[in-house]
């Protein structure tokens, strides 16, 4: 089944030519991750998908009988709300279910109908999705009101309303940005098994790979598409654009013979030398495929020093909470540390410490006199929006030393060239430039200070995938410092070397290697953990008394102990309770007695008094074997 169609689609912006003629198609299932350079349209394509803006030029046919869901980058919630009433929002007609169930109740009508309908939409189950969505997303207040939440919270507040609506077609903007990467992996699972359509932005390559049937890319106006994830976008662009260039070099071997024609005066007939000089002609006039342009990042190598660095015992509490605390670090150079840990965590804050932009709650840091620390926060706070591009770079220098080559000096107009800023963005307002082009920016100006430590926090948000490659080519050659924030795995990856992750209690645990390692790392010291944990549970349940003959002990090690056979006997009288009470609730649920409020209420209690039931069941089975 076709989702959307479009065809002719083009669109400028504040006199910005985004896309031209381009057509796009999305059938039932597919998943499109949607990439291309900041600025290019990537938004703006999607807002045209979602029926929210209009192409200049163009058709967009979009399935009438299907629920298509639009999340932006920064969307709107209703501000009265709490968190978990915004997420049931996203199924109106389930909150219309419940009001019709009300009104029929107190007007004492017949509410068999209603029942079915609220049981064939598993409304009932819903509350406890809500909050397993809320949860899974970093959420763990879900009765914080809307208005009191951060810019990030919102975020994951609206993508999991977006997901608990399970519409046909879901269409997402940078759905990863404010996620810590454990969320980051269940929205990677959970879109894997999508049963509808999904289109989506995001720089998280390794996403983009396991969860795109098909990568879409936006380049030079045009669009281009590829069948697979983002491993296959690559293989597949390098053999089109081999493909692109011998073609290219071919016409133009063409052109060059047709042209000697020409000189030469060859006799023909008037007709056939005319289609030949107009063929040149237009062959000449049309313009040269555009090579894809690289952002170059070239600084250079501040004197760092033998004094970086120094924190001692330092800890943080805010609001009475303690986020961490006891962390000692003597900067290296050459230490590239990434910090991982839940959202709220305080991994903000300790790199605030550490930088020396806030004083720790107690210990001490003390920064050496030759570091310059370059930071890129993850809301830009440092640009002027009435001023251009030029003159932002400007406030910080007019020159940078990159200490190689010719261009030892580089001025801030060459500089941002570099940076993809062409002549003409150059003098753009920075109230004009997408969000991808903002972080650029600012990254362009923390970098033209020439730091020999560099903090980034959330680098990966807003910045496309050629942006995020050259900055990994750059902290590649860069022989300073490096403390990074970051949930995008594939960065982490990339470019450090040591991870420090915030655990239970405001503890900071090193580990050496880089994000991979990590995870391998942990998941061992997890198994480790849980079996030493079943091993003490089975020592303490086993109980073998002592006798005289060896037969007696054989046949006394299978009798329970005086404290098993006290959990046997309080096990029979539970099972039977738990039993009765879940005949209890499940005969209230089938007649219809109380408000939906108790019924959600009753669905949690089955679930949890079954899961209990479960667990006592299986283990009375092991003492019942053994007496």
């Amino acid at each position: 089944m076709t989702i959307v169609s479009c065809t002719g689609l083009s669109k400028v912006y504040y006199e910005k030519t985004l896309f031209v003629d381009v057509s796009f198609g999305l059938q039932a299932g597919e998943r499109v991750g949607i990439i291309g350079r900041n600025g290019a349209g990537k938004s703006s394509l999607l807002r045209i998908l979602a029926g929210i803006d209009e192409p200049d030029e163009g058709v967009v046919a979009i399935n009438r009988d299907i629920k298509a869901i639009y999340l932006e980058q920064q969307p709107l919630l209703e501000e009265q709300g709490t968190a978990l009433e915004a997420v049931k929002s996203g199924r109106p007609d389930v909150v219309a279910l419940f009001e019709r169930f009300e009104r029929e109740r107190a007007a004492e009508a017949d509410i068999t109908e209603t029942l079915t309908l609220l049981d064939a939409a598993d409304a009932w189950n819903l509350e406890a999705k809500a909050h397993r969505y809320l949860g899974a997303l970093g959420i763990t207040d879900h009765q914080q009101r809307v208005s009191t939440m951060s810019g990030g919270q919102r975020k994951r507040t609206a993508l999991a309303r977006a997901l608990f609506a399970e519409p046909d077609l879901i269409i997402l903007d940078e759905p990863t940005n404010h996620l810590d990467a454990d969320a980051v992996q269940w929205l990677q699972d959970t879109l894997m098994t999508w049963t509808g359509a999904v289109v989506f932005v995001t720089h998280d390559r390794y996403v983009l790979d396991a969860v795109s049937t098909r990568i879409v890319e936006l380049d030079d106006h045009k669009l281009y598409s590829y069948d697979g994830g983002y491993e296959k976008y690559l293989e597949r662009k390098e053999e089109r654009m081999k493909v692109a260039d011998a073609t290219a070099e071919h016409q133009r071997n063409k052109l060059r013979r047709e042209l000697a024609w020409l000189a030469k005066g060859a006799k023909a007939r008037r007709t056939k030398q005319k289609s030949r000089i107009d063929w040149i002609a237009e062959m000449t006039a049309a313009p040269e495929r555009t090579k894809a342009r690289e952002i170059e990042i070239t600084v250079g190598g501040r004197y760092l020093g033998g004094r970086i660095i120094d924190a001692v015992d330092v800890a943080f509490q805010r609001d009475g909470r303690t986020l961490f605390h006891n962390h000692t670090w003597r900067a290296k150079p050459l230490d590239r540390i990434g910090i991982i840990g839940p959202n709220g965590a305080g991994k903000t804050t300790l790199i605030n410490v550490l930088s020396g932009k806030i004083q720790p709650t107690t210990g001490y840091v003390s920064i050496g006199e030759t570091v310059t620390i370059g930071t890129l926060e993850q809301e830009p706070r440092d640009l002027r929006e009435d001023a251009t591009v030029l003159q932002n770079v400007r406030d910080v220098a007019e020159y940078i030393d990159t200490g190689v080559g010719r261009e030892k000096y580089l001025s801030a107009r060459e500089l941002c060239e570099r940076f993809l800023f062409t002549a003409r963005q150059q003098h753009a307002y920075v109230h004009t430039l997408s969000g991808g082009e903002r972080r650029r920016l600012s990254l362009l100006r923390s970098l033209m200070a020439d730091p020999n430590v560099i903090v980034l926090d959330e680098p990966t948000n807003d910045f496309d995938i050629a942006t995020l490659t050259a900055l990994e080519d750059y902290l590649d050659y860069f022989k300073g410092v490096l403390l990074v924030v970051s949930h995008d795995r594939a960065f982490l990856d990339r470019v450090v070397t040591t991870i420090w992750a915030f655990e239970e209690n405001g503890r900071i645990k090193e580990y050496p290697g880089n994000y991979s390692d990590y995870l391998v790392k942990h998941e061992e010291l997890q198994s480790a953990k849980v079996s030493s944990e079943e091993s003490a549970r089975t020592l303490d349940t086993q109980s073998v008394p002592t006798t005289a003959s060896t037969g007696a002990n054989s046949r006394s090690s299978k009798k329970l102990s005086f404290k098993e056979q006290k959990e046997y006997e309080a096990l029979v009288s539970r099972i039977a309770a738990v039993e009765a009470e879940l005949a209890d609730l499940e005969q209230r649920m089938s007649t219809g007695d109380g408000d939906y409020r108790l019924h959600e209420q009753w669905a949690d209690q089955h679930k949890t008094l079954a899961e209990e039931l479960d667990i006592a069941m299986a283990r009375w089975m092991e003492l019942e074997e053994r007496q």
